[in-house]
């Protein structure tokens, strides 16, 4: 028994070691909240070859809590060439391209597209601006790029290419062209904010 207060007229009180004894055995029914989700922000970032940037991972937890946990995750880039980043989320470009960038603890990730783009380009131009051709063939397109100081470099690699009518035609990464039906389809390049001419494509 723990003592107990009493009072002038001689009446116990609720004993006080007791009450002490059921509070602190109370403390173990508490847990820590569990982390359900990583969300990486800035979201689908862009930034110029030898360029830096402060990527963040934000907790989210079971009880609906959010923490700051950049310090805390792992950090990984999904191709070293294009960009690199650092065990505190600090990207490092590299050369153009796209990759992931993604944050892990334990068994759950976040992850968001960075794409690292020439330093001080200007304007991209693609070609030929105009071709035919027929379904089943390929054809190669170029990107040329322009920086700000007037000198020109070859980006084809580099750029994101894309087709307004898949249908029609396709373009991988490289800027190789594949008609798959007759009709025509528009192609374009793009580097961060900056988009090319419309090339014409039609199929035959």
């Amino acid at each position: 028994m723990g003592t107990a207060l009493v009072s002038k007229s001689g009446r116990r009180l609720i004993p006080i070691l007791s009450g002490i004894i059921v509070l602190s055995s109370c403390r173990g029914f508490f847990v820590n909240p569990t982390l359900t989700n990583i969300t990486v922000t800035p979201v689908t970032p862009t930034i110029a070859v030898g360029s830096t940037k402060q990527m963040t991972a934000t907790g989210t937890y079971d009880d609906g809590s959010t923490k700051n946990i950049t310090g805390s995750v792992s950090w990984s880039s999904g191709n070293a060439a294009v960009f690199t980043v650092s065990d505190n989320g600090k990207i490092t470009a590299n050369e153009p391209g796209s990759a992931g960038a993604t944050a892990t603890s334990g068994t759950i990730s976040g992850s968001t597209t960075v794409t690292v783009t020439v330093a001080n380009l200007s304007s991209i131009t693609i070609t030929p601006t105009s071709a035919s051709t027929n379904a089943g063939d390929t054809m190669q397109y170029q990107a040329l790029g322009t920086l700000q100081d007037g000198s020109q470099v070859d980006i084809t690699d580099s750029v994101t290419w894309s087709s307004s009518n898949k249908s029609v035609a396709t373009i991988n990464s490289a800027g190789l062209a594949t008609a798959v039906a007759s009709g025509t389809t528009y192609i374009v390049a793009t580097s961060g904010s900056i988009t090319s001419n419309t090339a014409t494509l039609d199929v035959n």
